[in-house]
C-alpha cells in the first residue's frame, strides 16, 4: 500500500505546485508585463480614482447621459459578480412585456423622438454587463442628451462619431460605442 500511496501523494503535490501555483503566477506575471491595463481590469481612471471598467456596463439613468443596454443581472443591475442573461426566448411574454416597457420608458424620456428604437437599447446582452451600444443606439439618444445639457445636437453627434470604435482589425464584429467612455468625454465638453 505504501508503494502506491507515496508516489500518488508526491505526484499530487508536484502537480498542485506546477498547475495551481507556478503556472498561474507565470501567466499573471506575463500578462502584467505585456498587457498591464487589461490585466488590471481595464479600469478607467479620473483624477487618480477608478470610475469604472471599460469591460463592464454601468447604470446611467440621467437624461444628461447616454444610456447603455439593460442589465440582466440580479439582485441589482450591472452586478459584475453575477453575470447572466435573462434566458428569455423571443416568444416569451415576459420578454415581450419587458421590451415594451423599455420602449415606453425611452419614448417618455425623449417624447419628440419617433425614430425606431435600436434593439440593443431594449434587450440585455448575454452577459447582462455589456458596456457597449451600437452607433445607432448612441445616435438615437443624441437629441435627448444635447437638450438636457444645453448643447448643440451637432456637437454631441460629433462626440458620438469620435467615440465610435471600428470593428476589430477592420472586419471582426461591428462598430460599437463604449457608454462609459462616451459619457466621460461628454463630461469633458463643459
Amino acid at each position: 500500500m505504501r508503494n502506491i500511496l507515496r508516489p500518488a501523494l508526491v505526484l499530487f503535490l508536484v502537480l498542485t505546485l506546477v498547475a495551481g501555483v507556478a503556472y498561474p503566477l507565470l501567466v499573471t506575471g506575463i500578462a502584467q508585463l505585456l498587457f498591464p491595463a487589461q490585466a488590471g481590469g481595464s479600469l478607467i481612471q479620473r483624477d487618480g480614482k477608478a470610475v469604472g471598467s471599460a469591460l463592464i456596463g454601468q447604470n446611467f439613468s440621467d437624461a444628461k447621459h447616454f444610456w447603455g443596454r439593460p442589465s440582466a443581472t440580479s439582485p441589482m443591475a450591472y452586478n459584475a459578480a453575477n453575470s447572466s442573461g435573462s434566458n428569455l426566448g423571443p416568444l416569451n411574454p415576459a420578454l415581450t412585456d419587458a421590451v415594451k416597457g423599455r420602449v415606453e420608458a425611452l419614448r417618455a424620456a425623449d417624447p419628440g423622438n419617433w425614430a425606431s428604437v435600436p434593439v440593443d437599447l431594449v434587450t440585455a446582452s448575454a452577459s447582462g454587463l455589456d458596456p457597449h451600444i451600437s452607433p445607432a443606439a448612441a445616435r438615437y439618444q443624441v437629441a435627448r442628451v444635447a437638450k438636457a445639457r444645453g448643447l448643440a445636437v451637432e456637437r454631441v453627434q460629433g462626440l458620438v462619431e469620435q467615440q465610435t470604435e471600428p470593428p476589430l482589425l477592420g472586419f471582426l464584429g461591428e462598430s460599437q460605442v463604449n457608454v462609459l467612455k462616451l459619457n466621460l468625454a461628454l463630461e469633458d465638453l463643459r
